[in-house]
């Protein structure tokens, strides 16, 4: 029996510790730490299964690939594969699902605190000679405000989100899960997108880029944000408006934001978050919510089990082209 040719195109998106053990079928592996575009199409060409976390697969990459039987994707979002193409010739394509339960929302959260209590302002004004300036016990420069009784709105009701609404609950929290932009009649769980905007203290995003997604925070919505609220985004970079948000930031039509993805990884020089990085109010991370040790090791294992799967003729978390409109 011919060894399946396996291809990982960005393995050093997993960190160092992290333990990826071979499949059980007969196989060969070949690993790559990063692949530059230019390079997408010639490592793939005779591969049987390819593994990536964020290299895209385009239509025209894919058709190139002629024995191409699975695409393992080795996280939960697929909007980085062109899944009609795949559906077109037979490719499966699988990804990862529920690893990331606890370390998600715990970043989520980590943002929130910091935010909302002024965790890394305080620690910089220390940092500069503040406090011995202020000559007393504390001092009141940047604002404080409980958890408990604030409003917690919630974009997106799979797992992140209602592991975020728990957490919320359990601090004392009011949560609202929003109704898809523009819906309605989705039952007695869900509230109007723009009523959570209007009503919510924090606003976490935790949904699919999709077309109807992208960029579904804008300078509108933002306008509609009375109670100037916290705005967290551990999900995909294109859900908001960037530009927006600084404008929104500039003029304290929000209290702040945590954002731990950006459209574009790493953001250039001159993205529009690069003019805030010194804000007291806001916060970057480098797209790292997910990454908690023991969550990439069960992101790693899951991956494998998936080929495994796929090999032993039984794919499994198996992800389908969505239907056209």
């Amino acid at each position: 029996m011919t060894p399946c040719n396996i291809v990982f195109l960005d393995h050093d998106t997993f960190s160092p510790q992290t333990t990826l053990r071979a499949p059980a079928s007969a196989h060969t592996w070949t690993d790559h730490p990063r692949t530059a575009v230019a390079d997408i199409a010639a490592r793939i060409a005779d591969a049987d299964i390819v593994v990536t976390n964020k290299v895209r697969l385009d239509a025209a990459t894919i058709a190139g690939a002629t024995r191409l039987k699975l695409i393992a994707v080795a996280a939960t979002g697929t909007d980085n594969i062109d899944l009609q193409a795949c559906a077109a010739r037979g490719i499966v394509v699988s990804n990862i699902r529920n690893y990331a339960r606890h370390t998600v929302p715990e970043h989520t959260f980590a943002l929130i605190f910091a935010l909302r209590r002024s965790i890394l302002a305080y620690h910089a004004a220390v940092a500069r000679g503040r406090w011995q300036e202020a000559d007393q016990f504390c001092f009141f420069d940047y604002p404080i405000r409980d958890l408990a009784g604030a409003c917690l709105g919630i974009i997106g009701d799979g797992v992140l989100g209602r592991e975020v609404a728990q957490i919320g609950q359990a601090l004392g929290m009011r949560t609202l899960f929003a109704a898809h932009k523009g819906s309605s009649g989705m039952g007695d769980l869900y509230t109007p997108f723009d009523h959570v905007l209007e009503q919510a203290d924090i606003i976490t995003l935790h949904c699919p880029l999709l077309p109807s997604t992208r960029n579904m925070i804008a300078a509108p919505e933002f306008a509609r944000m009375h109670r100037r609220p916290l705005l967290i985004n551990t999900a995909r970079g294109g859900l908001v408006d960037e530009a927006a948000l600084v404008d929104a930031l500039q003029r304290r039509q929000i209290s702040g934001a945590g954002f731990d993805v950006v459209s574009t990884e790493p953001p250039p020089p001159d993205h529009p978050f690069m003019q805030v990085m010194d804000a007291p109010n806001f916060i970057l991370t480098p797209h790292v919510a997910w990454a908690s040790d023991e969550a990439v090791q069960a992101l790693a294992d899951q991956l494998i089990d998936n080929i495994d799967a796929f090999l032993q003729g039984a794919p499994r978390n198996v992800v389908h082209a969505p239907l056209a409109r």
